[in-house]
This record gives C-alpha cells, sequence and structure tokens, in this order.
C-alpha cells in the first residue's frame, strides 16, 4: 500500500522526496496581564516562530535494503522515522511507504497498558493487517524471544520498561513486516537481548524486509545496515555507503568537540604520540606506548583517564592513573602491554578530573574537570580483521588491558 502520493512502490520500498517538517516551540503557562500582551503583539503581526525539525530531506530505499540512521541528539531522526509510520505528518514534502510498517519508535509504542502482553499481540498483528491464525502461528517465537512466558497474560502496566521493550520488539520483528523501523530503545535491554535483536534484524533483513535502524551505537549500524544517512540540525549531510557516512559523522562530532575545548582548561595537552614496538606502527596483541606532554597551572590531586572509541565519547578500552599533577609542564607514558583490538582506525580521548573539597560537617567533594573529556589523536591498528566478519557484536563494557604508567 502506498503512502501520501499517488505513484506505486514496490512492497518493502520508501520513497521520502523532500520532506520539511516544523514545529511551534512550546507554549508557557502565563498570567492574564501576560495573555493580553501576547495577544496585542499577535495582532500586531508578531507571530510565534517555527522551529524547523527537517529541511528539505529525501531518500529511496528498495525491497530489502536496509539503512542507518544517525545524528545527534535533536538532529530529526525520530520525527523522520515517525513520518514514515505516519504518527505525524510533513509540511510539504511526500512519503511512499509500501507494505505492512512494524516500528519500535519509544519502550510503549503500540503496547496499551490496560491489556495483556498475549491481547497486544493480537492487537498489533490486527493493525498490521493479520488474521488472528497468522498471529496464532508466530505467537510462541514471539513470547520466547522476548522472555515473557510467564508474564505474557499480566496486563503490560505492571511490566517493566525491559519487559516492554522486550514484548514490543518481538511483535514488531517477528509479525513479519515489510518495513521493519527501530528507534533507539535496545538500550533498555541488556547485552545479551541486544545481541538476539542485532541477530534478528539481520534475519529479517535476510528475508527481504527493508530496514532502518537509529542508533548511537556506530559499530552496531555498521555491521548491520548497508547504507547511512547523517543527519544534523534537520538537514541531510551523507548518505551512501554506510562506512563513508559514519566516517564523516565521526569526524565531524570529534571536530565540533575540539572546537568547544577552549584552551582556558586548568590542564592542558601540549602534545601526544602513540606509537608500537620500537617506535614502529601501532599492531594488534603488541605493546601501544600513548606519550603526553601535560601542563597544569597549580597542584592538584587529579584522575586521568584515557579511552580509544569507535563511537564517539564511547570508548572500547578504558584506562585509568591517579596522579600527583605538579605546577607547570610534565610527561605522562602509559604502556598498554598487549593491545586487544582487532585492524582499524579508531580516536584517542582524554580527560583529567580533580575535586574540590568543602569545609563544613556534611559536604561532599564536587568532582572537577581540570581537562574536559575530548578527542586527542587518531590511531590506526594493523593487524587482523575481526573473526567472522563483522557482525555487530555487543559490547557490555570496555575491554580491560594491562598497563604501566609512568609520570613526572
Amino acid at each position: 500500500m502506498s503512502r501520501s502520493g499517488t505513484a506505486t512502490v514496490p512492497v518493502g520500498a520508501i520513497r521520502a522526496e523532500h520532506i520539511w517538517k516544523r514545529f511551534r516551540p512550546d507554549r508557557q503557562r502565563r498570567r492574564v496581564a501576560d495573555k493580553l500582551h501576547q495577544a496585542r503583539r499577535y495582532l500586531q503581526g508578531h507571530r510565534r516562530p517555527w522551529s524547523w525539525a527537517l529541511r528539505d530531506v529525501g531518500f529511496a530505499l528498495e525491497p530489502g535494503e536496509s539503512l542507518g540512521l544517525v545524528g545527534t541528539n535533536g538532529s530529526g531522526k525520530s520525527t523522520l522515522l515517525k513520518i514514515l509510520t505516519r504518527v505525524m505528518y510533513p509540511h510539504s514534502g511526500q512519503v511512499r511507504v509500501a507494505g505492512r510498517v512494524g516500528a519500535l519508535i519509544e519502550v510503549a509504542a503500540g503496547i496499551h497498558p490496560e491489556l495483556t502482553g498475549r491481547e497486544n499481540t493480537y492487537l498489533y498483528g490486527t493493525l498490521l493487517g493479520l488474521t488472528r491464525a497468522d498471529v496464532t502461528r508466530r505467537f510462541d517465537d514471539i513470547v520466547g524471544f522476548a522472555e515473557l512466558e510467564r508474564a505474557i497474560d499480566r496486563q503490560v502496566k505492571y511490566y517493566s520498561s525491559g519487559m516492554k521493550m522486550r514484548l514490543g520488539f518481538a511483535v514488531a520483528a517477528y509479525l513479519e513486516p515489510d518495513v521493519l523501523l527501530v528507534d533507539e530503545v535496545l538500550s533498555v535491554g541488556d547485552a545479551s537481548f541486544q545481541q538476539r535483536c542485532l541477530d534478528r534484524m539481520r534475519e529479517v533483513l535476510a528475508g527481504g524486509t527493508t530496514l532502518i535502524y537509529v542508533s548511537h551505537d556506530l559499530p552496531t549500524v555498521e555491521a548491520t545496515c548497508r547504507q547511512g544517512l547523517w543527519l544534523h540540525q534537520g538537514v541531510l549531510q551523507a548518505h551512501g555507503p554506510v562506512r563513508e557516512v559514519l566516517d564523516r559523522y565521526r569526524r565531524a562530532v570529534e571536530e565540533r568537540i575540539e572546537h568547544t575545548a577552549g584552551a582556558d582548561d586548568p590542564v592542558r595537552l601540549t602534545s601526544i604520540t602513540c606509537t608500537g614496538p620500537d617506535g614502529a606502527y601501532v599492531q594488534s596483541n603488541e605493546p601501544l606506548t600513548v606519550t603526553m606532554q601535560l601542563c597544569s597551572d597549580t597542584p592538584a590531586a587529579a584522575v586521568l583517564h584515557l579511552g580509544i572509541c569507535e563511537t564517539p565519547g564511547h570508548p572500547i578500552l578504558l584506562l585509568r592513573r591517579d596522579l600527583r599533577l605538579p605546577a607547570g609542564s610534565f610527561p605522562v607514558t602509559c604502556v598498554v602491554e598487549h593491545l586487544p583490538l582487532p585492524r582499524g582506525s579508531y580516536s584517542l580521548w582524554l580527560s583529567v578530573s580533580g575535586h574540590r573539597e568543602f569545609e563544613g560537617a556534611g559536604r561532599k567533594a564536587r568532582a572537577l574537570d581540570l581537562l574536559r573529556w575530548g578527542p586527542v589523536a587518531n590511531l590506526v591498528v594493523a593487524g587482523p580483521e575481526l573473526e567472522p566478519a563483522p557482525v555487530g557484536v555487543v559490547r557490555a563494557a570496555p575491554v580491560l588491558a594491562r598497563t604501566h604508567w609512568d609520570h613526572g
């Protein structure tokens, strides 16, 4: 079935052309005098300004293709998904989505709290145009995937947020939609369930379902999707092969953070180098030496965090060191005995934090950013690829490594 347009498209295809969407600022409660003043300004031609959430966004997906939608918070990703599902409509432009659409945009999206998990499953299937027999045929798989065997006949209002998310994803993914839209909701579940969700998304892709996946976890986006689309403040910045789009997005995020990190921090990084064995290039499972030169305005007790990131700001390897900062310039060297990372391009992030101590009983010390968390260097690692080929493995926490530190 085609939406918002007369041209037919194949089942599972998506066409979005010149999409614009705007909102007015939220109304605030006002006193009577303020309301009269606002009404007078309205009559004089002063209108509340519009805020554009999407600006001339367009893309096309064929049946069975996958698109990773990335961007910072507030960039318009969820708004675009809601337009594709007809939860809201664009100010201008055309959207055509052919076939049944399964969507998991919010944890409780499409789930009625007064109904049981069983009743919600059948209701969702009916909304997708399936018969009761169709839903019954898939019902055991849905319940088993969501791990709700003991709670399926309980009202959803008594479910935890994780249970709601598991039910919503299982229903959306197992009722065989032609188009599956998944927003950043999988973070509610644990690492094991996230991995199973990613595996299920690859299964529905293999079955011909079209996928749009929104996530801040860039490695899983790269492993799951073939295409990428990057939005920033409602404007399409890049659309193409997922690796190219994510590389551009990572660089932009890191450059933006570097620009906001001023030179007025109490601690400053003046130089940094990363070398492998005997000063050569960095390799997997070989020693990595990071040599930094820091400058501090005053002596202080501090904690240094050094992270290696694939996704901006989210380290997959995080190193921590307590140290005593002297006044002036001093070196810090960190040696990772065996770098536990596969071949690839990474970014090195650094922060230094201290504590401001308060006098008086019952008052606690407050953490201070002496050097704000941000990217400080690029790191290229030589070595083997991941085995098997990238599958989007979820990391529950940063990996650990043995290290040696030396600081002046």
